[in-house]
Protein backbone atom coordinates (compact mmCIF):
# COMPACT_ATOMS: atom_id res chain seq x y z
CA UNK A 1 0.00 0.00 0.00
CA UNK A 2 0.98 3.47 -0.77
CA UNK A 3 1.90 6.39 2.13
CA UNK A 4 -1.39 7.97 1.58
CA UNK A 5 -3.56 4.49 1.58
CA UNK A 6 -1.93 3.82 4.82
CA UNK A 7 -2.92 7.30 6.09
CA UNK A 8 -6.89 6.78 4.53
CA UNK A 9 -7.06 3.72 6.23
CA UNK A 10 -5.70 5.50 9.67
CA UNK A 11 -8.86 8.07 9.41
CA UNK A 12 -11.23 5.21 8.65
CA UNK A 13 -9.84 2.93 11.74
CA UNK A 14 -9.89 5.89 14.21
CA UNK A 15 -13.79 6.77 12.69
CA UNK A 16 -14.41 3.53 12.98
CA UNK A 17 -13.62 3.92 16.99
CA UNK A 18 -14.36 7.30 17.38
CA UNK A 19 -15.09 7.18 21.41
CA UNK A 20 -12.09 5.41 22.12
CA UNK A 21 -9.77 6.88 19.62
CA UNK A 22 -11.03 10.15 21.63
CA UNK A 23 -10.36 8.91 24.91
CA UNK A 24 -6.78 7.66 23.86
CA UNK A 25 -5.76 11.20 22.51
CA UNK A 26 -7.25 13.03 25.14
CA UNK A 27 -4.02 12.47 27.21
CA UNK A 28 -2.28 13.66 24.36
CA UNK A 29 -4.07 16.54 24.02
CA UNK A 30 -4.22 17.45 28.17
CA UNK A 31 -0.41 17.36 27.98
CA UNK A 32 0.51 19.35 24.76
CA UNK A 33 -2.73 22.08 25.90
CA UNK A 34 -0.82 22.62 29.07
CA UNK A 35 2.53 22.66 27.78
CA UNK A 36 1.65 25.51 25.43
CA UNK A 37 -0.46 27.54 28.28
CA UNK A 38 2.13 27.00 30.48
CA UNK A 39 5.11 28.78 28.59
CA UNK A 40 2.84 31.43 27.30
CA UNK A 41 2.04 32.49 30.23
CA UNK A 42 5.96 31.63 31.84
CA UNK A 43 6.95 34.31 28.49
CA UNK A 44 4.40 37.05 29.20
CA UNK A 45 5.37 36.72 32.85
CA UNK A 46 8.94 37.03 31.94
CA UNK A 47 8.60 40.24 29.59
CA UNK A 48 6.31 42.01 31.96
CA UNK A 49 8.33 42.01 34.57
CA UNK A 50 11.20 43.04 32.10
CA UNK A 51 9.01 45.99 31.05
CA UNK A 52 8.41 46.61 34.48
CA UNK A 53 11.92 46.74 35.72
CA UNK A 54 12.69 48.64 32.84
CA UNK A 55 10.21 51.16 33.53
CA UNK A 56 12.13 51.70 37.10
CA UNK A 57 14.21 54.46 35.82
CA UNK A 58 16.70 54.92 32.87
CA UNK A 59 20.03 53.46 33.91
CA UNK A 60 18.99 52.98 37.47
CA UNK A 61 21.35 51.91 40.28
CA UNK A 62 20.14 51.02 43.40
CA UNK A 63 21.72 51.75 46.66
CA UNK A 64 20.55 49.98 49.76
CA UNK A 65 21.78 49.45 53.33
CA UNK A 66 24.29 46.64 54.32
CA UNK A 67 24.14 43.81 56.86
CA UNK A 68 25.08 44.06 60.16
CA UNK A 69 26.44 40.69 61.83
CA UNK A 70 26.20 40.10 65.73
CA UNK A 71 28.04 36.51 66.82
CA UNK A 72 29.21 35.71 63.21
CA UNK A 73 25.38 35.50 62.28
CA UNK A 74 24.28 37.70 59.78
CA UNK A 75 21.22 39.92 60.75
CA UNK A 76 19.97 40.33 57.34
CA UNK A 77 19.86 42.32 54.59
CA UNK A 78 19.46 46.21 55.37
CA UNK A 79 20.21 45.63 58.78
CA UNK A 80 22.98 48.03 58.77
CA UNK A 81 21.58 51.01 57.61
CA UNK A 82 24.51 53.87 57.45
CA UNK A 83 23.09 55.79 54.49
CA UNK A 84 22.55 59.41 54.42
CA UNK A 85 21.80 62.62 52.50
CA UNK A 86 25.41 63.46 52.92
CA UNK A 87 26.54 60.69 50.95
CA UNK A 88 23.90 61.27 48.03
CA UNK A 89 24.79 64.64 48.09
CA UNK A 90 28.79 63.62 47.20
CA UNK A 91 27.45 61.08 44.94
CA UNK A 92 25.63 63.64 42.84
CA UNK A 93 29.06 65.29 42.33
CA UNK A 94 30.20 62.11 40.07
CA UNK A 95 30.62 62.69 36.59
CA UNK A 96 29.38 59.23 35.38
CA UNK A 97 25.96 60.48 37.58
CA UNK A 98 22.99 61.94 35.81
CA UNK A 99 20.61 61.80 38.63
CA UNK A 100 20.62 61.03 42.40
CA UNK A 101 17.00 60.45 44.38
CA UNK A 102 17.40 59.31 48.52
CA UNK A 103 14.25 58.14 49.72
CA UNK A 104 12.85 57.29 53.17
CA UNK A 105 9.46 54.86 52.91
CA UNK A 106 6.75 54.58 55.63
CA UNK A 107 2.71 54.12 56.07
CA UNK A 108 0.77 57.02 55.88
CA UNK A 109 -2.68 57.48 56.64
CA UNK A 110 -4.09 60.28 54.11
CA UNK A 111 -7.47 62.02 55.24
CA UNK A 112 -9.44 64.50 53.56
CA UNK A 113 -13.04 65.17 54.89
CA UNK A 114 -14.42 62.14 56.33
CA UNK A 115 -12.32 60.20 53.79
CA UNK A 116 -9.23 58.12 54.87
CA UNK A 117 -6.88 55.76 53.60
CA UNK A 118 -3.65 53.58 54.59
CA UNK A 119 -1.06 54.33 51.72
CA UNK A 120 2.47 53.80 51.34
CA UNK A 121 4.24 57.27 51.97
CA UNK A 122 7.59 57.77 50.44
CA UNK A 123 10.04 61.02 51.16
CA UNK A 124 12.25 61.82 48.17
CA UNK A 125 13.83 65.09 46.69
CA UNK A 126 13.11 66.70 43.41
CA UNK A 127 14.88 64.41 40.91
CA UNK A 128 12.99 61.92 41.60
CA UNK A 129 10.65 61.85 38.51
CA UNK A 130 13.48 61.69 36.15
CA UNK A 131 15.71 58.87 38.26
CA UNK A 132 12.71 56.93 38.62
CA UNK A 133 11.01 57.16 35.25
CA UNK A 134 7.91 59.19 37.08
CA UNK A 135 5.53 61.18 34.84
CA UNK A 136 3.28 63.52 36.82
CA UNK A 137 -0.49 63.37 35.15
CA UNK A 138 -2.08 66.36 36.86
CA UNK A 139 -0.39 69.34 38.90
CA UNK A 140 3.37 68.96 39.26
CA UNK A 141 6.44 67.68 41.36
CA UNK A 142 7.59 69.18 44.15
CA UNK A 143 11.19 71.69 43.62
CA UNK A 144 14.40 71.13 45.79
CA UNK A 145 13.36 74.57 46.59
CA UNK A 146 10.19 73.14 48.76
CA UNK A 147 12.64 70.42 49.66
CA UNK A 148 15.08 72.67 50.96
CA UNK A 149 12.24 74.70 53.36
CA UNK A 150 10.82 71.39 54.21
CA UNK A 151 7.58 72.31 52.70
CA UNK A 152 4.35 70.29 53.31
CA UNK A 153 3.18 69.30 50.30
CA UNK A 154 2.65 66.08 48.49
CA UNK A 155 2.52 64.35 45.11
CA UNK A 156 -0.34 61.29 45.16
CA UNK A 157 -0.80 57.85 42.89
CA UNK A 158 -4.18 57.47 41.21
CA UNK A 159 -5.10 54.77 43.72
CA UNK A 160 -4.94 57.58 46.77
CA UNK A 161 -7.22 59.87 44.46
CA UNK A 162 -9.34 57.55 43.73
CA UNK A 163 -10.08 56.30 47.13
CA UNK A 164 -10.07 59.79 48.51
CA UNK A 165 -11.92 61.68 46.18
CA UNK A 166 -13.54 58.60 44.51
CA UNK A 167 -17.37 60.10 45.40
CA UNK A 168 -16.44 63.82 44.78
CA UNK A 169 -15.78 66.23 41.83
CA UNK A 170 -13.62 67.96 43.80
CA UNK A 171 -9.99 67.90 41.89
CA UNK A 172 -7.32 67.05 44.23
CA UNK A 173 -4.87 69.52 43.10
CA UNK A 174 -4.63 72.50 45.91
CA UNK A 175 -6.53 70.36 48.48
CA UNK A 176 -5.38 70.06 52.36
CA UNK A 177 -4.93 66.76 53.65
CA UNK A 178 -4.11 65.43 56.89
CA UNK A 179 -1.43 62.69 56.31
CA UNK A 180 -0.75 61.26 60.11
CA UNK A 181 -2.32 64.07 61.33
CA UNK A 182 0.07 66.98 59.82
CA UNK A 183 -1.57 68.97 57.23
CA UNK A 184 -0.14 68.58 53.74
CA UNK A 185 -1.32 70.32 50.32
CA UNK A 186 -1.56 68.15 47.25
CA UNK A 187 -0.09 69.76 44.38
CA UNK A 188 0.11 67.03 41.99
CA UNK A 189 -1.31 63.34 40.85
CA UNK A 190 1.36 60.56 39.36
CA UNK A 191 0.73 58.87 35.91
CA UNK A 192 -0.68 55.68 36.43
CA UNK A 193 2.47 52.49 36.23
CA UNK A 194 0.38 49.43 37.42
CA UNK A 195 2.05 47.25 39.88
CA UNK A 196 5.42 45.66 39.69
CA UNK A 197 5.57 42.36 41.17
CA UNK A 198 3.95 42.79 45.05
CA UNK A 199 4.37 46.52 44.80
CA UNK A 200 0.98 49.10 43.68
CA UNK A 201 2.77 52.22 42.28
CA UNK A 202 -0.19 53.69 41.81
CA UNK A 203 -0.60 53.32 45.59
CA UNK A 204 1.82 55.74 47.30
CA UNK A 205 2.48 59.48 48.21
CA UNK A 206 5.48 61.40 47.86
CA UNK A 207 6.54 64.26 49.76
CA UNK A 208 10.17 65.77 50.06
CA UNK A 209 12.54 63.93 52.05
CA UNK A 210 13.45 66.82 54.49
CA UNK A 211 9.73 67.21 55.50
CA UNK A 212 9.41 63.32 55.88
CA UNK A 213 12.89 62.86 58.02
CA UNK A 214 11.72 65.67 60.14
CA UNK A 215 8.10 65.37 60.82
CA UNK A 216 7.20 61.69 59.63
CA UNK A 217 9.99 59.18 60.09
CA UNK A 218 12.26 61.20 62.99
CA UNK A 219 14.77 59.60 61.34
CA UNK A 220 18.79 60.65 60.10
CA UNK A 221 18.98 58.07 57.47
CA UNK A 222 17.80 57.41 54.17
CA UNK A 223 16.57 53.92 53.19
CA UNK A 224 17.58 53.61 49.63
CA UNK A 225 19.58 55.84 46.80
CA UNK A 226 18.33 56.10 43.31
CA UNK A 227 20.92 56.86 40.79
CA UNK A 228 20.93 57.24 37.29
CA UNK A 229 24.16 56.71 35.62
CA UNK A 230 24.70 59.28 32.88
CA UNK A 231 24.89 56.60 30.42
CA UNK A 232 24.31 52.78 30.08
CA UNK A 233 28.37 52.77 28.70
CA UNK A 234 29.00 54.49 32.14
CA UNK A 235 26.97 52.24 34.68
CA UNK A 236 30.37 49.89 35.66
CA UNK A 237 31.96 53.39 36.11
CA UNK A 238 29.17 54.93 37.81
CA UNK A 239 29.18 51.79 40.38
CA UNK A 240 33.01 52.31 40.95
CA UNK A 241 32.28 56.08 41.88
CA UNK A 242 28.98 55.21 43.77
CA UNK A 243 31.29 52.63 45.79
CA UNK A 244 34.31 54.59 46.35
CA UNK A 245 32.30 57.73 47.09
CA UNK A 246 30.62 56.37 49.80
CA UNK A 247 33.56 54.31 51.67
CA UNK A 248 35.29 57.70 51.82
CA UNK A 249 31.91 59.28 53.06
CA UNK A 250 32.24 56.38 55.81
CA UNK A 251 35.50 56.83 56.45
CA UNK A 252 35.81 52.63 56.21
CA UNK A 253 39.67 50.95 55.86
CA UNK A 254 40.65 49.65 53.02
CA UNK A 255 40.13 46.21 54.02
CA UNK A 256 37.00 46.74 55.86
CA UNK A 257 33.70 45.41 54.39
CA UNK A 258 31.29 47.76 52.37
CA UNK A 259 27.84 48.87 54.51
CA UNK A 260 26.34 49.47 51.62
CA UNK A 261 24.95 47.08 48.72
CA UNK A 262 24.74 48.32 44.86
CA UNK A 263 21.78 46.92 42.50
CA UNK A 264 21.70 47.81 38.89
CA UNK A 265 18.17 47.17 36.89
CA UNK A 266 20.45 44.31 34.49
CA UNK A 267 20.88 42.32 38.15
CA UNK A 268 17.22 42.97 39.24
CA UNK A 269 16.34 41.92 35.72
CA UNK A 270 18.51 38.82 35.42
CA UNK A 271 17.12 37.31 38.85
CA UNK A 272 13.76 37.64 37.84
CA UNK A 273 14.23 35.92 34.80
CA UNK A 274 15.76 32.99 36.07
CA UNK A 275 13.38 32.25 38.67
CA UNK A 276 10.89 33.33 36.09
CA UNK A 277 12.82 30.60 33.43
CA UNK A 278 12.70 28.29 36.25
CA UNK A 279 8.98 28.65 37.11
CA UNK A 280 8.26 27.69 33.44
CA UNK A 281 10.55 24.49 33.02
CA UNK A 282 9.24 23.08 36.40
CA UNK A 283 5.11 24.26 34.93
CA UNK A 284 6.12 23.12 31.82
CA UNK A 285 8.14 19.22 32.82
CA UNK A 286 4.64 18.87 35.15
CA UNK A 287 2.64 19.45 32.08
CA UNK A 288 4.52 17.08 30.03
CA UNK A 289 3.63 14.03 32.46
CA UNK A 290 0.39 14.27 30.50
CA UNK A 291 1.98 13.72 27.14
CA UNK A 292 3.83 10.57 28.28
CA UNK A 293 0.30 9.12 30.19
CA UNK A 294 -1.05 9.86 26.43
CA UNK A 295 1.70 8.11 24.78
CA UNK A 296 1.42 5.01 27.08
CA UNK A 297 -2.90 5.49 25.89
CA UNK A 298 -1.95 5.41 22.56
CA UNK A 299 0.23 2.09 22.97
CA UNK A 300 -2.59 0.40 24.49
CA UNK A 301 -5.42 0.78 22.40
CA UNK A 302 -2.82 -0.21 19.18
CA UNK A 303 -2.41 -3.09 21.25
CA UNK A 304 -5.31 -3.51 21.12
CA UNK A 305 -6.16 -2.78 17.58
CA UNK A 306 -3.98 -5.06 16.91
CA UNK A 307 -5.03 -7.91 18.83
CA UNK A 308 -8.69 -7.11 17.21
CA UNK A 309 -7.46 -7.13 13.61
CA UNK A 310 -5.29 -10.38 14.08
CA UNK A 311 -7.36 -12.50 11.30
CA UNK A 312 -7.06 -9.34 9.10
CA UNK A 313 -3.35 -8.69 9.31
CA UNK A 314 -3.27 -12.57 8.43
CA UNK A 315 -5.07 -12.66 5.50
CA UNK A 316 -2.81 -9.22 4.36
CA UNK A 317 0.46 -11.42 4.73
CA UNK A 318 -1.44 -14.24 3.19
CA UNK A 319 -1.72 -12.23 0.27
CA UNK A 320 1.76 -11.09 -0.03
CA UNK A 321 2.04 -8.28 2.31
CA UNK A 322 5.69 -7.88 3.70
CA UNK A 323 6.28 -7.30 7.85
CA UNK A 324 7.45 -3.68 6.66
CA UNK A 325 3.83 -3.53 5.01
CA UNK A 326 2.32 -4.34 8.17
CA UNK A 327 5.29 -2.19 9.99
CA UNK A 328 4.73 0.78 7.97
CA UNK A 329 0.66 0.75 8.95
CA UNK A 330 0.19 0.54 12.28
CA UNK A 331 2.96 2.89 13.26
CA UNK A 332 1.26 5.20 10.52
CA UNK A 333 -1.93 4.90 12.34
CA UNK A 334 -0.44 5.54 16.07
CA UNK A 335 1.15 8.31 14.30
CA UNK A 336 -1.80 9.84 13.04
CA UNK A 337 -3.76 9.32 16.10
CA UNK A 338 -0.97 11.20 18.47
CA UNK A 339 -0.87 14.24 15.60
CA UNK A 340 -4.88 14.89 15.67
CA UNK A 341 -4.53 14.65 19.70
CA UNK A 342 -1.42 17.20 18.77
CA UNK A 343 -3.56 19.68 16.88
CA UNK A 344 -6.46 19.53 18.76
CA UNK A 345 -4.25 20.44 21.82
CA UNK A 346 -2.49 23.18 20.43
CA UNK A 347 -6.42 24.80 19.62
CA UNK A 348 -7.16 24.10 23.25
CA UNK A 349 -3.59 25.38 24.44
CA UNK A 350 -3.89 28.80 22.72
CA UNK A 351 -7.35 29.41 23.38
CA UNK A 352 -6.80 28.55 26.76
CA UNK A 353 -3.48 31.39 26.94
CA UNK A 354 -5.84 33.80 25.64
CA UNK A 355 -8.60 33.47 28.31
CA UNK A 356 -6.74 33.39 30.75
CA UNK A 357 -4.93 37.01 29.37
CA UNK A 358 -8.71 38.07 29.04
CA UNK A 359 -9.78 36.84 32.30
CA UNK A 360 -7.35 36.32 34.72
CA UNK A 361 -5.48 38.89 33.51
CA UNK A 362 -2.23 37.12 33.72
CA UNK A 363 0.37 38.18 31.37
CA UNK A 364 0.67 35.95 27.87
CA UNK A 365 2.46 35.72 25.14
CA UNK A 366 2.14 32.55 22.51
CA UNK A 367 4.95 32.31 20.07
CA UNK A 368 5.55 29.80 17.40
CA UNK A 369 8.29 28.24 19.06
CA UNK A 370 6.30 25.91 21.51
CA UNK A 371 3.79 25.14 19.37
CA UNK A 372 6.18 23.27 16.98
CA UNK A 373 7.25 22.29 20.00
CA UNK A 374 4.15 20.45 20.96
CA UNK A 375 3.78 19.63 17.40
CA UNK A 376 6.81 17.77 16.67
CA UNK A 377 6.66 15.43 20.73
CA UNK A 378 3.42 14.55 19.15
CA UNK A 379 4.45 13.30 16.60
CA UNK A 380 7.19 11.40 18.52
CA UNK A 381 5.19 10.25 20.68
CA UNK A 382 3.66 8.42 17.88
CA UNK A 383 6.18 7.07 16.63
CA UNK A 384 7.77 5.97 20.48
CA UNK A 385 4.43 4.24 21.64
CA UNK A 386 3.52 3.23 18.37
CA UNK A 387 6.70 1.18 17.39
CA UNK A 388 6.06 -2.07 20.11
CA UNK A 389 2.30 -2.44 18.54
CA UNK A 390 3.82 -2.21 15.16
CA UNK A 391 6.35 -4.62 15.65
CA UNK A 392 4.02 -7.08 17.23
CA UNK A 393 1.82 -6.74 14.45
CA UNK A 394 4.42 -7.28 11.73
CA UNK A 395 5.82 -10.19 13.62
CA UNK A 396 2.66 -12.44 13.67
CA UNK A 397 2.56 -15.85 11.40
CA UNK A 398 0.01 -15.64 8.54
CA UNK A 399 -1.09 -19.26 10.16
CA UNK A 400 -1.46 -18.56 13.41
CA UNK A 401 -3.18 -14.95 12.91
CA UNK A 402 -5.76 -16.77 10.20
CA UNK A 403 -6.15 -19.46 13.10
CA UNK A 404 -6.65 -16.47 15.58
CA UNK A 405 -10.39 -16.80 17.20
Amino acid sequence: MSFLECVRISFRSIKANGLRSILTMLGIIIGVAAVIAMVAIGEGTSSSVASQINGLGSNLLIVAPGQATQGRVSLGAGSLNTLTLADAEAIAQKESVAGVAPSVNGRGQIVWGSNNYSSSLEGTTAAFPDVRNVEVAQGRFFTNFEVKQQFNVAVVGTEVVNNLFANSSTSPIGQTVQINRIPFTIIGVLKSQGSSGMTNNDDRILIPITTAMSRLTGGKNVGTIYVSAASSDQMDQAKLDITSTIRAQHNLRPTAADDFRITSQSDILSTAQQVSSSMTALLSGIAAISLIVGGIGVMNIMLVSVTERTREIGIRKAIGAKRSDILRQFLIEAVTLSLIGGVVGILFGVGAALVISKLGGMATSISLSPILYAFLTSSLVGVIFGVYPARKAAQLKPIDALRYE
